[in-house]
């Protein structure tokens, strides 16, 4: 699956984030997400799983709008979140972005389910 988002998926950048996404029909839930940092820029694993931990509570806070708004559209969405920035992140900033990303995402989905109709 996450081959399958990387190869045919769409995406977008809201910094220090670069979004992933792509409908998918073959999932039993509505929503889909999965998280990365690169060890590029954090060699430790603590620093890496900290922001994928940040990541992880930002986007469960605030996901329930889209996941609402998928479950009326009958539509199934399946994102990847990379953290391409070179330091680590305070979490209010890790929470402002991704909900932002979110609203994005579900103004998408909303064009889509118009361009569908």
């Amino acid at each position: 699956m996450i081959e399958q988002l990387f190869r045919e998926g769409k995406a977008f950048s809201n910094f220090p984030f670069r979004v992933l996404w792509k409908f998918n029909d073959a999932t039993t839930e509505p929503l889909q997400a999965g998280f990365a940092v690169s060890s590029k820029h954090f060699k430790k694993a603590v620093d890496r799983n900290r922001i994928k931990r940040l990541m992880r509570e930002a986007y469960r806070l605030q996901k329930n709008e889209l996941q609402v708004n998928l479950d009326r559209q009958q539509k199934h969405l399946a994102v990847f979140l990379l953290y391409v920035g070179n330091e680590l992140p305070e979490y209010h900033l890790v929470f402002e972005k991704i909900g932002s990303i979110l609203i994005r995402l579900n103004k998408i989905s909303d064009e889509n389910s118009l361009a569908n109709t």
